[in-house]
Protein backbone atom coordinates (compact mmCIF):
# COMPACT_ATOMS: atom_id res chain seq x y z
CA UNK A 1 0.00 0.00 0.00
CA UNK A 2 1.28 3.44 -0.91
CA UNK A 3 0.92 6.28 1.58
CA UNK A 4 1.26 9.97 0.87
CA UNK A 5 3.77 11.72 3.13
CA UNK A 6 3.82 15.51 3.38
CA UNK A 7 7.30 16.99 3.41
CA UNK A 8 8.34 20.55 4.18
CA UNK A 9 11.62 22.37 3.68
CA UNK A 10 12.03 24.94 6.47
CA UNK A 11 14.69 27.53 7.26
CA UNK A 12 15.06 27.83 11.04
CA UNK A 13 16.39 30.75 13.11
CA UNK A 14 15.58 33.27 10.40
CA UNK A 15 12.74 35.14 8.70
CA UNK A 16 14.68 35.44 5.45
CA UNK A 17 14.46 32.81 2.74
CA UNK A 18 17.60 30.72 2.15
CA UNK A 19 19.21 31.86 5.39
CA UNK A 20 19.39 30.18 8.78
CA UNK A 21 19.52 26.41 9.03
CA UNK A 22 17.53 24.30 6.58
CA UNK A 23 15.68 21.28 7.94
CA UNK A 24 13.28 18.85 6.36
CA UNK A 25 10.09 17.89 8.19
CA UNK A 26 7.89 14.90 7.44
CA UNK A 27 4.80 16.01 9.30
CA UNK A 28 2.79 12.73 9.09
CA UNK A 29 5.46 10.06 9.62
CA UNK A 30 3.28 7.25 11.01
CA UNK A 31 4.15 3.98 9.28
CA UNK A 32 7.73 4.83 8.35
CA UNK A 33 10.46 2.43 9.47
CA UNK A 34 13.90 3.49 10.64
CA UNK A 35 15.32 2.28 7.34
CA UNK A 36 12.83 4.41 5.39
CA UNK A 37 13.54 7.48 7.49
CA UNK A 38 17.27 7.11 7.03
CA UNK A 39 16.79 6.80 3.27
CA UNK A 40 14.61 9.93 3.19
CA UNK A 41 17.14 11.91 5.25
CA UNK A 42 19.97 10.78 2.99
CA UNK A 43 17.99 11.78 -0.11
CA UNK A 44 17.09 15.23 1.25
CA UNK A 45 20.66 15.72 2.54
CA UNK A 46 19.94 18.44 5.09
CA UNK A 47 21.89 18.27 8.32
CA UNK A 48 18.75 16.90 9.99
CA UNK A 49 15.29 15.72 8.97
CA UNK A 50 12.56 15.60 11.63
CA UNK A 51 9.83 12.96 11.50
CA UNK A 52 6.63 13.75 13.39
CA UNK A 53 4.64 10.79 14.70
CA UNK A 54 1.28 10.66 16.43
CA UNK A 55 1.28 10.05 20.16
CA UNK A 56 0.30 6.66 21.57
CA UNK A 57 0.43 7.88 25.16
CA UNK A 58 -1.26 10.47 27.37
CA UNK A 59 2.22 11.56 28.52
CA UNK A 60 3.03 13.46 25.31
CA UNK A 61 1.32 15.05 22.31
CA UNK A 62 3.76 14.11 19.53
CA UNK A 63 6.79 11.90 19.03
CA UNK A 64 9.74 13.24 17.03
CA UNK A 65 12.68 11.36 15.57
CA UNK A 66 15.68 12.99 13.92
CA UNK A 67 18.05 11.72 11.22
CA UNK A 68 21.19 13.19 9.68
CA UNK A 69 22.13 11.90 6.22
CA UNK A 70 24.04 9.05 7.90
CA UNK A 71 22.47 8.24 11.30
CA UNK A 72 19.69 8.87 13.82
CA UNK A 73 20.40 11.44 16.55
CA UNK A 74 18.48 11.90 19.81
CA UNK A 75 17.38 15.49 19.26
CA UNK A 76 18.09 18.53 17.11
CA UNK A 77 17.41 22.17 17.88
CA UNK A 78 16.74 23.66 14.46
CA UNK A 79 14.74 20.65 13.28
CA UNK A 80 12.59 20.89 16.43
CA UNK A 81 11.94 24.57 15.69
CA UNK A 82 11.08 23.63 12.10
CA UNK A 83 8.80 20.72 12.99
CA UNK A 84 6.72 22.66 15.50
CA UNK A 85 6.54 25.68 13.23
CA UNK A 86 5.11 23.47 10.48
CA UNK A 87 2.73 21.76 12.90
CA UNK A 88 1.48 25.13 14.18
CA UNK A 89 1.08 26.37 10.60
CA UNK A 90 -0.82 23.28 9.44
CA UNK A 91 -3.15 23.21 12.44
CA UNK A 92 -3.40 27.02 12.72
CA UNK A 93 -2.64 26.75 16.42
CA UNK A 94 -2.96 29.53 18.95
CA UNK A 95 -0.27 30.08 21.57
CA UNK A 96 0.05 26.85 23.54
CA UNK A 97 2.40 24.30 25.05
CA UNK A 98 3.08 21.00 23.27
CA UNK A 99 4.72 18.03 24.99
CA UNK A 100 7.06 16.09 22.71
CA UNK A 101 8.77 12.75 23.12
CA UNK A 102 12.32 12.66 21.73
CA UNK A 103 15.47 10.61 22.10
CA UNK A 104 16.50 13.13 24.77
CA UNK A 105 13.35 12.61 26.82
CA UNK A 106 9.85 14.07 27.09
CA UNK A 107 10.15 17.84 26.83
CA UNK A 108 7.88 20.88 26.41
CA UNK A 109 7.79 23.12 23.38
CA UNK A 110 5.95 26.45 23.55
CA UNK A 111 4.17 27.84 20.50
CA UNK A 112 3.90 31.63 20.58
CA UNK A 113 1.55 33.14 18.02
CA UNK A 114 2.44 36.71 17.05
CA UNK A 115 0.91 38.71 14.16
CA UNK A 116 -0.32 35.56 12.36
CA UNK A 117 3.12 34.01 12.64
CA UNK A 118 4.90 31.85 15.20
CA UNK A 119 7.94 31.79 17.43
CA UNK A 120 8.97 28.43 18.86
CA UNK A 121 10.47 28.00 22.32
CA UNK A 122 12.25 24.69 22.81
CA UNK A 123 13.07 23.51 26.32
CA UNK A 124 16.17 21.36 25.99
CA UNK A 125 17.14 18.25 27.91
CA UNK A 126 19.12 17.81 31.11
CA UNK A 127 22.26 19.92 31.39
CA UNK A 128 25.28 17.60 31.46
CA UNK A 129 28.76 19.04 31.88
CA UNK A 130 31.00 16.30 30.54
CA UNK A 131 34.66 15.53 30.08
CA UNK A 132 37.37 18.07 29.43
CA UNK A 133 39.46 17.54 26.31
CA UNK A 134 43.04 17.20 27.56
CA UNK A 135 46.43 15.81 26.63
CA UNK A 136 46.85 14.11 23.28
CA UNK A 137 43.17 14.55 22.35
CA UNK A 138 43.48 18.29 22.92
CA UNK A 139 46.57 18.39 20.67
CA UNK A 140 44.70 16.49 17.95
CA UNK A 141 41.75 18.88 18.22
CA UNK A 142 43.86 22.02 17.95
CA UNK A 143 45.75 20.52 15.01
CA UNK A 144 42.47 19.60 13.29
CA UNK A 145 41.20 23.16 13.70
CA UNK A 146 44.61 24.61 12.74
CA UNK A 147 44.70 26.80 15.85
CA UNK A 148 47.14 27.15 18.74
CA UNK A 149 46.87 27.47 22.50
CA UNK A 150 47.34 31.23 22.07
CA UNK A 151 44.15 31.37 19.99
CA UNK A 152 42.03 29.98 22.83
CA UNK A 153 40.06 32.32 25.08
CA UNK A 154 41.17 32.56 28.70
CA UNK A 155 39.21 30.79 31.45
CA UNK A 156 37.28 28.73 28.91
CA UNK A 157 38.28 25.07 29.11
CA UNK A 158 37.59 22.78 26.17
CA UNK A 159 34.72 20.65 27.45
CA UNK A 160 31.93 18.38 26.25
CA UNK A 161 28.52 19.76 27.23
CA UNK A 162 25.06 18.40 26.46
CA UNK A 163 21.41 19.33 26.73
CA UNK A 164 20.40 16.20 24.85
CA UNK A 165 23.01 15.94 22.07
CA UNK A 166 26.57 16.69 23.18
CA UNK A 167 28.99 19.19 21.67
CA UNK A 168 32.62 20.09 22.36
CA UNK A 169 32.84 23.74 23.45
CA UNK A 170 35.92 25.50 22.04
CA UNK A 171 36.29 29.22 22.83
CA UNK A 172 38.63 31.29 20.66
CA UNK A 173 39.52 34.93 21.09
CA UNK A 174 39.13 36.33 17.59
CA UNK A 175 36.17 36.70 15.22
CA UNK A 176 38.35 36.90 12.11
CA UNK A 177 39.98 33.60 13.04
CA UNK A 178 36.55 32.03 13.53
CA UNK A 179 35.37 33.06 10.09
CA UNK A 180 38.54 31.78 8.43
CA UNK A 181 38.65 28.32 10.02
CA UNK A 182 39.22 25.45 7.59
CA UNK A 183 39.25 22.36 9.81
CA UNK A 184 40.63 18.96 8.90
CA UNK A 185 37.33 17.06 8.82
CA UNK A 186 38.92 13.61 8.77
CA UNK A 187 40.87 14.38 11.95
CA UNK A 188 37.70 15.70 13.62
CA UNK A 189 35.72 12.62 12.61
CA UNK A 190 38.43 10.28 13.90
CA UNK A 191 38.67 12.20 17.17
CA UNK A 192 34.92 11.82 17.66
CA UNK A 193 35.42 8.07 18.09
CA UNK A 194 37.97 8.69 20.85
CA UNK A 195 35.99 11.25 22.84
CA UNK A 196 32.47 9.92 22.14
CA UNK A 197 31.20 13.28 20.89
CA UNK A 198 30.39 14.15 17.29
CA UNK A 199 29.94 17.92 17.30
CA UNK A 200 32.57 20.66 17.68
CA UNK A 201 31.25 24.14 18.47
CA UNK A 202 33.92 26.79 17.98
CA UNK A 203 32.72 30.13 19.31
CA UNK A 204 33.92 33.58 20.25
CA UNK A 205 32.69 36.38 22.48
CA UNK A 206 34.58 38.78 20.17
CA UNK A 207 31.31 39.89 18.59
CA UNK A 208 31.12 42.89 16.28
CA UNK A 209 27.40 43.43 17.04
CA UNK A 210 26.19 45.02 20.26
CA UNK A 211 23.12 42.80 20.73
CA UNK A 212 24.91 39.54 19.80
CA UNK A 213 26.98 37.99 22.59
CA UNK A 214 28.24 34.91 20.77
CA UNK A 215 29.24 34.02 17.24
CA UNK A 216 30.13 30.45 16.35
CA UNK A 217 30.59 27.62 13.88
CA UNK A 218 29.72 23.95 14.36
CA UNK A 219 31.36 20.96 12.65
CA UNK A 220 30.18 17.35 12.93
CA UNK A 221 31.76 15.33 10.10
CA UNK A 222 31.43 12.00 11.95
CA UNK A 223 27.65 12.12 11.43
CA UNK A 224 27.70 13.53 7.92
CA UNK A 225 27.55 17.24 8.78
CA UNK A 226 30.53 19.12 7.35
CA UNK A 227 29.27 22.37 8.92
CA UNK A 228 25.91 23.14 10.47
CA UNK A 229 24.70 26.68 9.77
CA UNK A 230 22.83 27.50 13.03
CA UNK A 231 22.79 24.97 15.85
CA UNK A 232 20.30 24.96 18.71
CA UNK A 233 21.98 22.01 20.38
CA UNK A 234 25.27 23.92 20.41
CA UNK A 235 24.17 27.35 21.57
CA UNK A 236 21.85 25.90 24.21
CA UNK A 237 24.54 23.91 26.04
CA UNK A 238 26.93 26.81 25.42
CA UNK A 239 24.68 28.93 27.61
CA UNK A 240 24.97 26.37 30.41
CA UNK A 241 28.75 26.29 29.90
CA UNK A 242 29.07 30.08 30.12
CA UNK A 243 27.12 30.13 33.38
CA UNK A 244 28.96 27.19 34.95
CA UNK A 245 32.40 28.61 34.20
CA UNK A 246 31.34 32.13 35.23
CA UNK A 247 32.38 33.53 31.87
CA UNK A 248 29.43 35.96 31.88
CA UNK A 249 27.80 38.32 34.34
CA UNK A 250 24.04 38.33 34.90
CA UNK A 251 21.73 39.65 37.60
CA UNK A 252 18.48 37.69 37.27
CA UNK A 253 17.91 33.99 37.89
CA UNK A 254 17.80 33.55 34.11
CA UNK A 255 20.79 34.40 31.93
CA UNK A 256 19.67 35.53 28.46
CA UNK A 257 21.70 36.16 25.34
CA UNK A 258 21.56 36.14 21.55
CA UNK A 259 23.81 34.00 19.38
CA UNK A 260 24.52 34.33 15.67
CA UNK A 261 25.89 31.58 13.47
CA UNK A 262 26.25 30.72 9.79
CA UNK A 263 27.98 33.88 8.56
CA UNK A 264 30.91 31.96 7.07
CA UNK A 265 28.42 29.90 5.04
CA UNK A 266 26.23 32.86 4.01
CA UNK A 267 23.37 31.20 5.92
CA UNK A 268 23.22 33.58 8.88
CA UNK A 269 20.70 32.89 11.61
CA UNK A 270 20.04 34.12 15.13
CA UNK A 271 18.52 32.60 18.24
CA UNK A 272 17.86 33.67 21.79
CA UNK A 273 19.06 31.43 24.62
CA UNK A 274 17.64 31.45 28.15
CA UNK A 275 19.50 29.64 30.93
CA UNK A 276 17.63 29.21 34.20
CA UNK A 277 20.01 29.06 37.15
CA UNK A 278 19.99 27.97 40.78
CA UNK A 279 22.85 28.86 43.12
CA UNK A 280 24.70 30.21 40.06
CA UNK A 281 24.56 26.86 38.26
CA UNK A 282 22.57 26.10 35.08
CA UNK A 283 19.48 23.93 35.60
CA UNK A 284 17.39 24.47 32.45
CA UNK A 285 17.99 25.77 28.93
CA UNK A 286 15.53 27.13 26.40
CA UNK A 287 16.18 28.31 22.86
CA UNK A 288 13.83 30.65 21.00
CA UNK A 289 13.72 30.83 17.25
CA UNK A 290 11.85 31.94 14.16
CA UNK A 291 11.30 29.82 11.08
CA UNK A 292 10.18 30.14 7.49
CA UNK A 293 8.65 27.53 5.19
CA UNK A 294 10.52 27.36 1.88
CA UNK A 295 8.32 24.79 0.15
CA UNK A 296 5.97 21.87 0.67
CA UNK A 297 5.82 18.69 -1.39
CA UNK A 298 4.65 15.11 -1.11
CA UNK A 299 6.16 11.68 -1.64
CA UNK A 300 4.36 8.35 -2.00
CA UNK A 301 6.01 5.43 -0.21
CA UNK A 302 5.08 1.76 -0.02
CA UNK A 303 4.50 0.76 3.59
Amino acid sequence: MKKKYNLYQVDSFTKELFKGNPASVVINADGLTSHMMQAIARELNNSETAFVFSSDSDKYDVYLRYFTPTKEVPICGHATIAAHYVRAYEKQLNSMRVIQKTGAGILPVDIVKENDDYKIIMTQGKVELGNYILGENREILLSALNITEDDLAENCPIQIVSTGHSKVMIAINNLELLNNLEPDLIKLANLSELIDCNGYYVFTLDSDEKDILVKGRMFAPAIGIVEDPVTGNANGPLGAYLVHHKVVDYTDETFKFKAKQGEAMNRTGTMEVHVKTYNKEPIEVKIIGDAMIVFKTSVYINI
